[in-house]
């Protein structure tokens, strides 16, 4: 039986620009898991270069931030919303 475990991502990495705060290398593999995506699919995904995830892992294991667009495409397509704008209250 396989148990799967949701991180909570916190509110201030859902927040616009101004006022991000950098994920964790947690809540960034949480965000992929929501897509169902693997590490490959997120890249080509985003469109990056690098078509074998090494960036992906490098987010998760926190050696390199995620750029806040990237986070943010990421979080709307997983359903947390368009972080970028000032409504989401």
């Amino acid at each position: 039986m396989n148990t799967i475990h949701q991180i909570e991502i916190r509110r201030e990495c859902l927040a616009p620009g101004a006022y991000y705060l950098q994920p964790s290398g947690p809540e960034v593999r949480e965000v992929i898991r929501r897509l169902g995506m693997t590490a490959v699919q997120v890249s080509i995904f985003l469109g990056m270069t690098n078509k074998g995830g090494r960036q992906m892992r490098r987010w998760i294991a926190e050696e390199a931030p995620i750029p806040y667009s990237a986070w943010a495409i990421l979080c709307a397509e997983a359903g947390l919303g368009q972080i970028w704008s000032d409504d989401l209250d």
